[in-house]
């Protein structure tokens, strides 16, 4: 990921910069399959550097924590942007979403920051981020006809957090389970399912 310079900070030295790669790509891998528990010890040892290193690129844990997913996130947006601008409203739409909890699913560290500190303030950053790809993916098919009225945002976000938990619960014995789950959630947000929103408003 292209990050923005701060033209009053010295770039990076090579191996310097080789170093923080290596310790980002290392720390994606363990924090996805170990989650956000793992020891930073076992980090530094994945990208064969020594702790000194690590601590001087990313003073503490949350430090590194946050910037992975940070990183996770905007490439997901990116992602969800180019596909939105090939695809009609509902399946631009249906993609993200499927997209969202396949990336839960197959990192751990995503999900348990994203699912269980919604208040913290790296999260907090990263929904943020992905906003307003949500709002653009609604505005869309809402324009279209396509999406229920009265779904926002923040209904996405908690649906997305919702289906993360079943992810989570069922993808280490039954993989892609949380499927029949997004299919569901997504009849429910199709057009024409308008009396529970009258309910509610009731």
């Amino acid at each position: 990921m292209t990050e923005a310079v701060d033209p009053g900070v010295r770039p990076l030295r090579a191996d310097a910069a080789r170093n923080r790669a290596g310790i980002l790509r290392a720390a994606a891998a363990v924090f996805a399959a170990r989650g956000c528990d793992v020891d930073v010890r076992e980090i530094a040892r994945c990208a064969g550097v020594g702790m000194g290193t690590l601590y001087r690129h990313f003073p503490t844990k949350e430090d590194l924590l946050d910037t992975v997913l940070r990183e996770d996130f905007l490439a997901w947006t990116r992602e969800a942007r180019r596909a939105a601008q090939h695809r009609e409203p509902w399946d631009a739409l249906c993609s993200f979403m499927e997209d969202a909890i396949a990336r839960q699913a197959r990192q751990r560290a995503m999900f348990e920051r994203f699912a269980r500190s919604w208040d913290a303030s790296a999260v907090h950053d990263c929904r943020r981020e992905v906003q307003p790809v949500i709002e653009e993916l609604l505005e869309a098919c809402h324009a279209a006809g396509v999406l229920r009225p009265g779904v926002g945002p923040d209904d996405i976000s908690l649906q997305l957090v919702g289906l993360g938990r079943i992810a989570e619960l069922t993808e280490p014995t039954t993989p892609g389970a949380w499927r029949r789950h997004l299919h569901i959630a997504l009849d429910g947000l199709r057009a024409g399912h308008d009396r529970l929103d009258q309910g509610a408003q009731g």
